[in-house]
């Protein structure tokens, strides 16, 4: 069997591209036969995706497994970090919570996670045709090189040729290519191949003396410039992400609002509803005002107790309780589903102190910690007293907490488990407020129909996140096409790639 083609795409910045073109990349090969796996690493992100195996991996990876037409897969991120301060993390391997540790007992940790990258990139190499590697953060983060396996570590471990590219919309984007090249050892900078140009604007003749300039100075070729996509929206890998406001806010009558607290978790929970054009959504941060609002959500948190003294710190339980005294609407997810409750208790430790904190005390029922993290997808319906069609919906659950209490005895959702039908969430006995452990809520356009309804949103039209995923993943692969030199890339005729003969690259 011949050996899988492989690339790696490395970034000078985080937020450089390196997640769509990697997407992008992907979704062109699938597009010419071979299979193709992603795969990180090394991933440090809130926003994560249960995988076929049962495990956990980064959203960004499940994207990318969706653009290659392939079932997400633990091994396309065998180390996930899920920060729960700024000095510590959660940290997941093979799709399983295996320590929480400090940054400094990590550095101490890696030659460990470095075995696990290293057993996921053996059985993906020995499965696939394609194998497309995302880095993280910049490879010339100098203070992190020192047991690296997240950059040049791995490229140099796996011996797999590498691809720097920049986001020129940032600015600076010569400096950030040659700097980023010049900090890098001599068997590193002979690994990278070339550059390629992200989120161009205007006329490319105009940056051609440019590039002809950055070829002449590094002897590297530049593959490509990808121009600025408007309105592309794809599953954003962690941070809320900087085209959020790329997207138009919808002009409809129904007002929704979210908090961004400083460890919100999944929020691409909430794309469906951004993109809804009878919705006008608006996350607010830190500082800002809270606007009155139909419907507020609490998307998920990675440390629930610290995120919810954020909130009462920004004013939001006062909010909250002004909002449902004239008739408003709250839908809390997972984190935000248990900061609905009494008390959150976290006896172990797990996501910070051990201890308790009071919750804002809307709905029965109180929430305890437990080492055990529940993941899984999931299917069912909305519960009749929310939906009286009981829309149908697919999402998934990836949480420590153990809710018990009066308020379940009123679900929001049915679920279809393999082994029993069970409920899951509460609503309240006023019909104001709705939470539920389930990932997804907002996604099925029946449910998404449903669910604006019963927030107050009259004849709601459908919007089919997933149908709109998939367009602009076909989008992005169309980009890619035409402004890429993809036989440089892959130093291979792109008309010929087809298993079992697709080729290896030169190292």
């Amino acid at each position: 069997m011949s050996p899988p083609l492989t690339l790696m795409v490395q970034g000078t910045t985080s937020d450089a591209g390196k997640s769509t073109l990697v997407a992008g990349l992907a979704r062109v090969l699938r597009r010419r036969g071979l299979r193709v796996a992603p795969f990180k690493p090394q991933n440090m992100a809130l926003n994560s995706a249960v995988t076929a195996d049962g495990g956990e991996i980064g959203r960004a990876q499940a994207l990318q497994a969706l653009a290659a037409g392939v079932a997400p897969h633990s091994d396309f991120n065998p180390v996930l970090l899920k920060p729960s301060s700024d000095i510590g993390a959660q940290v997941i391997i093979h799709g399983r919570v295996a320590a929480n540790l400090s940054a400094r007992d990590y550095h101490a940790y890696k030659p460990r996670a470095m075995a696990a990258v290293m057993q996921s990139w053996d059985r993906l190499c020995a499965g696939f045709d394609a194998v497309l590697v995302e880095g993280a953060g910049s490879p010339a983060e100098i203070n992190l090189r020192d047991r690296d396996i997240a950059n040049m570590g791995f490229a140099e471990a796996a011996d797999v040729p590498v691809v720097l590219v920049a986001d020129i919309d940032r600015g600076g984007v010569f400096a950030h290519l040659v700097g980023t090249l010049d900090l890098l050892s001599a068997s590193e900078q002979a690994r990278v191949r070339g550059f390629v140009i992200n989120r161009f604007r205007g006329d490319i003749g105009l940056l051609q003396s440019g590039l002809d300039w950055l070829e002449a100075r590094t002897g590297k070729k530049v593959f490509g410039v990808m121009p600025y996509l408007h309105g592309l929206f794809l599953d954003a890998e962690d941070a809320l992400a900087d085209g959020a406001a790329d997207v138009p806010a919808g002009t409809g009558a129904l007002k929704v609002i979210a908090p961004v607290y400083p460890r919100i978790s999944n929020h691409t929970d909430l794309d469906a509803l951004r993109l809804h054009p009878q919705v006008d959504f608006r996350w607010v941060g830190p500082g800002q005002a809270i606007p009155p609002a139909d419907l507020i959500v609490l998307p998920g948190s990675k440390s629930v107790q610290a995120d919810l003294d954020w909130l009462r710190a920004q004013g939001w339980e006062a909010a909250i309780r002004r909002h449902l005294r004239y008739g408003g609407r709250v839908v809390g997810i997972c984190g935000g589903f248990q900061m609905l409750g009494r008390v959150v208790d976290d006896p172990l430790g797990l996501e910070g102190a051990p201890g308790s904190v009071a919750g804002l005390g809307l709905l029965d029922m109180e929430t305890v910690l437990e080492r055990d993290k529940q993941l899984g997808t999931v299917r069912g319906c909305l519960s009749a007293e929310v939906d009286a069609g009981q829309a149908g919906l697919v999402g998934y659950e990836i949480h420590m907490g153990v809710s018990r209490g009066p308020a379940l005895q009123r679900p929001a959702l049915y679920l279809q488990d393999a082994a029993a039908p069970r409920a899951d969430g509460a609503l309240s006995a006023d019909g104001q407020i709705l939470g539920s452990y389930v990932h997804g809520l907002f996604d099925a356009p029946a449910a998404l129909a449903a669910l604006l309804a019963w927030a107050g949103l009259e004849r709601a039209q459908t919007v089919d996140l997933a149908a709109r995923r998939e367009a602009d993943l076909d989008r992005l692969a169309d980009a890619v096409e035409a402004h890429v030199d993809l036989a440089a890339l892959f130093d291979a005729p792109m008309n010929e790639m087809a298993p079992p003969a697709a080729q290896v690259l030169e190292r």
